[in-house]
């Protein structure tokens, strides 16, 4: 038997059959999934300085486990000293067991460490069923040490799922354990 992520088999045994049943669909291929999960980083002073993107490139490999890119410009904008083609961020596009396994880091480890929280905002849904996560320092990832850190900057986490409305997202979202403060989602 090979081994399987925690919440790979707890989607497949649990989260697949709740939501089933909750949702009333007449087979188990009509249940939301999670398709994948993206995570980008805007590196702000990237034009000046070179070596901010390869300091990303690595604590978002290191965050992830899975090798992030340059994101480049797509045009030019003379305000900000900026050239088509210059890496502005990193990005990184996570799948299957490398997904449950950030995801499950993500809900274990990093959101409880956190400064005061209280629960993950649900104002993030899309209308289509995916939920953007904004993450304002990348040092509540254990896997950053803080002494080689230059500079603190956020990231956007998105979860792409196959759900048809946000309702269904929320509650697939909730079912994996994301820790959602106050529960007030349109149904799009």
């Amino acid at each position: 038997m090979s081994y399987a992520p925690r919440l790979k088999s707890k989607y497949k045994d649990e989260i697949r059959t709740a939501l089933k049943e909750k949702f009333q669909y007449k087979t188990v291929m009509q249940v939301p999934k999670l398709v994948k999960i993206a995570i980008n980083q805007g590196v702000g002073g990237a034009t000046t300085d070179k070596k901010l993107i390869e300091n990303a490139i690595n604590e978002l490999t290191t965050i992830t486990g899975q090798q992030a890119v340059a994101a480049k410009s797509k045009k030019d904008i003379s305000n900000f000293k900026l050239r088509k083609g210059m890496p502005v961020g990193v990005r990184v596009t996570l799948r299957d067991s490398q997904m449950y396994e950030f995801l499950d880091r993500l809900i274990a480890v990093a959101l409880p460490r956190i400064r005061d929280f209280k629960g993950i905002n649900d104002k993030g849904f899309d209308g289509h069923g995916n939920y953007t996560l904004g993450i304002t320092e990348q040092i509540i990832f254990p896997e950053i040490n803080i002494d080689k850190i230059n500079k603190i900057m956020g990231m956007d986490i998105t979860f792409v799922t196959t759900a048809q409305n946000d309702v269904e997202a929320l509650e697939l979202l909730k079912q994996f354990g994301l820790p959602f403060k106050n529960q007030t989602v349109n149904n799009g």
